[in-house]
């Protein structure tokens, strides 16, 4: 699984030492294996004719591909405010304060 969210750009370092449910992403890894590597490397692209073919293409329903493109962009949003924080210890401390770990 951290092969294929790797294929995302600016994931894959992020994502390298952390614990994932392989059970819990066999639909994302349906969803991110029918994009074209152009959605992929630019989510921006995504009309409602690209969803709707990558949830026919992935066994999903639009609203699951709506509901993944919006958790992306929650995490790229996360990812640049980590990145100003200077990533590292710092930032996941600040994100284990917001996930109220401490």
């Amino acid at each position: 699984m951290k092969d294929l969210l790797g294929m995302i750009p600016g994931i894959g370092k992020q994502i390298k030492d952390m614990d994932i449910d392989e059970k819990q992403f066999s639909k994302l890894e349906a969803m991110i294996y029918s994009m074209t590597p152009e959605e992929r490397n630019n989510p921006d692209l995504m009309t409602g004719s690209r969803r709707q073919r990558i949830a026919a293409g992935s066994g999903s329903t639009i609203q699951d591909v709506n509901q993944f493109m919006k958790q992306f962009e929650e995490m790229r949003k996360m990812m640049k405010m980590m990145n100003k924080m200077g990533g590292g210890a710092k930032a996941a401390r600040a994100l284990g304060g917001m996930m109220g770990k401490r």
